[in-house]
């Protein structure tokens, strides 16, 4: 039996956009929230770094913006951008009395006048990262997702995957096209279920698992993305996908993250050999945005044959190092290496989508009464390349403001129950090629990786273009025989999301900011300065 559920809200994610919009969201109604795996799966929990505010008296509004719209490379929206740094210190102030924790300073330190320890990181000009230890994101998900549950206007649908968004149109209902909710998958059951609401928000993060090396969790499969493409929704800047420069080297780590921070307190990025090299690329040396610490290291490992680079902080505190990194010292020993006595392998891996859902500066799509926020979102504050701990920050802004968008939106809305067929399973069966799944699912990873990766040309684009095409007829052929799973669901997603890459990036016919094109190699500011926006 399909079952129904109704709310003024639906949510579909839990990371920090997600929780913190549902919170300032409840006062005006009740929400539901469903996460495809449990809560606090989520990118949030995986944010080492911290979040970029201004709160040190010798640092500016006017410094922050720049260096964002710096490291953007032209395409940031200044007014976005503004925006974002001018509502930092509101934000930090919002997550403190939700109860979250930042790291003081020591004693020692030499800002032992200021409430926190701040961090510097890459692109940035002034220490401005608030941090928890190396576990920034955690902190603020355990400080949200206790406030969340305790909620009583907030449902909390755990293992529930959402298949497709429910909206006029497919409802068949009369008047402007619009959001109504989404048709969601029970993950225990196997049941088809529809979440009906007035307002829906979009915050299910990015889609990392496109590529054969993420930092991303397994859940980053660009569901929200997909899904908005296929209502209808306006993307923006799919080919600017940012590559963490330093991801741990090891068979086993899963590429585990280590964080800008270990940079931004003096980490340098060796050679095998053991030089420095990043000074032959930048005059911020290994403090250089991430796309050009990316593109450095696949340089270098193209140039010399290594498997992977060097990064060295042996030369501070011992003591210091294990205080402020934790998790990437047990980490990283855990696998066999020592960061207080040696340099530690890293290799660059897919990490933070600057493209995504078009959003307006309330976080509303073109599909009315869809918002998005979070890594899911393009806000166009980060332009062509995201200033480091810009992304918990854009977050925290856009769902409040989301949120204020929504009650307004609720005042006006009648709230009658919304008519919708349910989910029709047709004469789907249960699947016994599985392997199919697996097998297009490596597939598509594997050419993201090879043909779309950090560096691209025109050849392999036009390579990626004609096997994703295949590779989306043979999925959509088995989509419709089969019953649905998340597994079979998320690998429609990342086929989809694959495709709105490649094509993104064949229309960008420049480098510029995370696009780098071997066929285009400069900037070209006549033709290019401008978003690549692609709808269904």
């Amino acid at each position: 039996m399909q079952e129904r559920h109704d709310s003024d809200v639906l949510v579909i994610g839990s990371g920090i956009a997600g929780l913190y919009y549902s919170l300032q969201v409840a006062q005006y109604g009740t929400v539901a929230i469903v996460t495809k795996k449990r809560a606090v799966d989520s990118a949030t929990n995986w944010a080492q770094g911290g979040i970029a505010a201004v709160l040190d008296n010798r640092d500016s509004f006017e410094a922050h913006a720049r260096d964002t719209i710096n490291a953007g490379a032209g395409l940031c929206r200044e007014e976005v951008v503004r925006r974002v740094v001018e509502r930092g210190p509101a934000m930090i102030d919002q997550l403190l009395k939700l109860g979250a924790d930042f790291d003081a300073p020591s004693a020692d330190s030499a800002r032992s006048d200021l409430a926190f320890d701040l961090g510097q990181e890459g692109g940035h000009t002034h220490r401005r990262i608030l941090h928890h230890r190396d576990t920034t994101g955690q902190e603020i998900e355990r400080a949200l997702i206790a406030r969340v549950r305790a909620h009583p206007n907030i449902t909390l649908f755990e293992t529930h995957c959402a298949v497709d968004l429910l909206t006029a149109q497919r409802a068949g209902l009369a008047g402007a096209e619009r959001a109504l909710g989404a048709y969601v998958l029970d993950a225990d059951s196997g049941r088809v279920h529809r979440f009906c609401a007035h307002v829906t928000m979009l915050a299910t993060g990015g889609a990392g698992k496109v590529y054969l090396y993420t930092s991303n969790p397994d859940i980053a499969s660009g569901d929200g993305m997909a899904m908005a493409y296929r209502a209808g929704a306006s993307l923006s800047n799919m080919e600017f996908v940012q590559f963490h420069p330093t991801c741990l080297y090891h068979p086993l780590a899963k590429s585990f993250l280590i964080s800008e921070a270990v940079r931004g307190e003096g980490g340098i990025l060796r050679t095998a050999a053991g030089d420095p090299f990043m000074e032959r690329y930048h005059e911020m040396k290994d403090l250089a945005p991430r796309d050009v610490v990316a593109r450095a290291i696949d340089t270098e490992l193209k140039r010399s044959g290594d498997d992977s680079a060097f990064l060295d902080i042996t030369h501070r505190d011992a003591d210091f190092l294990r205080e402020r990194f934790p998790n990437i010292y047990a980490r990283c020993k855990q696998f066999g290496f020592d960061l207080t006595e040696e340099p530690i392998p890293v290799v660059p891996a897919a990490h933070y989508w600057c493209g995504g859902v078009r959003t307006d500066m309330a976080g509303e799509t073109d599909l009315p009464n869809l918002f998005a926020a979070g890594e899911v979102a393009c806000t166009g504050l980060h332009g062509a390349n995201r200033l480091a701990s810009n992304s918990l920050l854009e977050a925290l802004v856009f769902a409040h403001a989301a949120a204020e968008a929504t009650g307004r939106r609720l005042g006006d809305l009648s709230r009658e129950p919304i008519e919708v067929p349910a989910w029709e399973e047709g004469d789907a069966t249960e699947s016994e090629e599985a392997v199919v799944i697996t097998q297009n699912w490596d597939e598509i990873r594997r050419l993201m990786w090879n043909y779309v990766g950090i560096v691209r040309s025109d050849r392999r684009l036009e390579r990626a273009r004609r096997r994703i095409e295949l590779l989306r007829g043979e999925i959509t052929e088995y989509y419709w025989d089969w019953k649905l799973t998340p597994d079979l669901i998320e690998l429609r997603n990342l086929a989809t999301v694959a495709q709105l890459v490649i094509e993104s990036a064949a229309l960008r016919c420049e480098s510029r900011g995370l696009h780098y094109n071997v066929d285009h190699p400069d900037r070209d500011d006549e033709h290019f300065m401008r978003e690549t926006i692609v709808c269904r």
